[in-house]
């Protein structure tokens, strides 16, 4: 290397010199091909051609004041020490300390960069603290104006992501749904009923369904003449989709018509069906784990009941009194022991003064109580020991109008059992109501419909809370019967189009 200033520019003159074709290019700049490469100037090197005795007036320049270096890391490391599990520095505190950084060093031609952008350059904050491991680091976002989107920011949000008004406009309607849901409305953990099984093994309409009390088993009532059993955790792989499924473990075969009700002692061991032919059939209900191709066994079918002269609409089953109702097309409701095949212990209407019967059920408040509703619109409520009629429930009907039986003209309706008045009427379906039925909570209200519908309904507030489509129309008829299992998660529906459909 040159000795002295004087030598160094004399080198440089006789390089300018010297002929384009012998110099060479290197990271040092243009070389003599015959000298050996001088090292490369960069930062933190002393020049290569100033020898160290020399170097005063050019190394007062690199000057830096060490103490200042060593103050703002002990400031910034006390500063995330302090600041440990509760946020990151401030964005602009990183950047001011840096900022004083380069003023104080007063190197303009070193740009450090100013924040961390990636996850690789954030680490090296973290080089001078190896025993903090569990901290993450978090500004990893696009530079802002010093708003921390780590701080949930509305700003700061929308800045960053780019959504404007949308993103408030989101974030807003779900704290009004959320404030609705679990400050006014108490369907706010509901279940949503979605399809799971479709049972085709009927030859016609199933009319009516009811489920075991505690086994995932469905009873189907059909126009085929025949009842079928079907157990919901038999399932097996479809034969034309990736879906299960199940087929019927027993078929039930005694009527001489369709079958038009069905219904299930509170204890599962037994099993009342009426049908068209007018007669009520007993059947021991068989083992949900029976072979499904074993031989008929003629056991099943405990004995009948007979005193109905036309068809059997509707039946009900009375724990409190192992009685069961029927209601029929003959004009009358009859008590009978639901023990024995002897003949009915009351009959309710017998001289036809309400009409024709076409559903009846228990007044679940009183178990001595029943309700039933008749072609013309009335609803009665009677004594079961003395057979008479307690109250007759308001109908509200124009003199007139034509009217089906209760459940056909698209209006649900509540009624006070006390007082006989109407308490609420509401237009439920677009089509003719056909089956309502209760979950075992209390809480809401199943509807079927011609309309191909069912639908949910909140009873304190009276509002639609689900629906969905269920069946396809056969002959202007859908829905016939909807059913809540008593005790496991299960709603079923019986349609003309000779399915029944299982919800969970």
């Amino acid at each position: 290397p040159p000795r002295s200033l004087t030598e160094y520019q004399a080198r440089r003159h006789a390089e300018l010199l010297t002929p384009p074709e012998r110099l060479s290019c290197s990271r040092g700049g243009l070389r003599d091909p015959a000298r050996p490469p001088q090292q490369p100037l960069g930062f933190g090197f002393v020049p290569p051609c100033v020898d160290k005795d020399e170097q005063g007036p050019i190394s007062e320049a690199w000057d830096v004041d060490p103490g200042l270096i060593t103050k703002l890391k002990e400031q910034y490391k006390k500063e995330r020490k302090g600041k440990k599990g509760v946020k990151r520095p401030n964005r602009s505190k990183l950047q001011d300390m840096l900022a004083n950084l380069r003023d104080g060093e007063d190197l303009s031609h070193m740009q450090p960069p100013s924040t961390p952008q990636s996850r690789p350059n954030a680490a090296r904050f973290n080089e001078h603290e190896p025993n903090r491991t569990d901290e993450v680091e978090a500004l990893t976002f696009p530079p802002t104006s010093g708003k921390s989107f780590i701080m949930g920011a509305d700003e700061a949000m929308e800045s960053e992501l780019g959504l404007g008004e949308l993103a408030g406009l989101t974030v807003a309607n779900e704290a009004d749904s959320l404030a609705y849901d679990i400050g006014n409305n108490k369907d706010a953990m509901r279940k949503t009923w979605n399809p799971k099984f479709t049972l085709r093994s009927h030859f016609d309409g199933i009319r009516a369904l009811t489920f075991h009390p505690v086994e995932p088993v469905l009873v189907t009532a059909s126009e085929d003449h025949t009842l079928k059993m079907w157990n919901l955790q038999k399932t097996a792989p479809a034969k034309k989709s990736t879906s299960l499924d199940v087929e019927p473990i027993y078929t039930f075969r005694a009527h001489r018509g369709a079958v038009l009700s069905v219904v299930m002692s509170t204890s599962g061991e037994q099993c009342f069906s009426g049908g068209v032919d007018g007669t009520i059939q007993c059947w021991n209900t068989p083992n949900p784990n029976i072979d499904p191709y074993d031989s008929y066994d003629a056991s099943m079918l405990r004995g009948e009941l007979c005193g109905h002269t036309d068809s059997v609409w509707g039946l009900v089953y009375s724990s409190a009194h192992q009685r069961l109702l029927s209601c029929s097309a003959d004009g009358t409701v009859r008590l009978w022991d639901a023990n024995t095949t002897s003949p009915a212990l009351a009959v309710f209407n017998e001289d036809k003064n309400l009409g024709v019967p076409s559903s009846v059920d228990l007044v679940c408040s009183d178990p001595a109580h029943l309700v039933t509703s008749f072609t013309n619109g009335q609803i009665g409520l009677f004594n079961m020991e003395t057979r008479q009629l307690v109250l007759s429930l308001e109908s509200n009907l124009e003199p007139g109008s034509p009217c089906q039986i209760n459940k056909e003209d698209r209006h649900i309706k509540f009624f006070d059992n006390n007082s006989g008045k109407m308490i609420h009427s509401m237009v439920a379906h677009l089509d003719a109501v056909t089956s309502l039925a209760v979950d075992p909570n209390g809480l809401y209200l199943m509807s079927g419909s011609h309309d191909c519908s069912i639908r949910l309904w909140n009873l304190e507030s009276k509002t639609c809370i689900q629906e969905f489509t269920a069946h396809r129309k056969k002959s202007e008829e859908s829905i016939h019967d909807v059913a809540f299992h008593p005790s496991k998660c299960y709603i079923a529906s019986a349609g003309a189009d000779a399915l029944a459909k299982v919800f969970v």
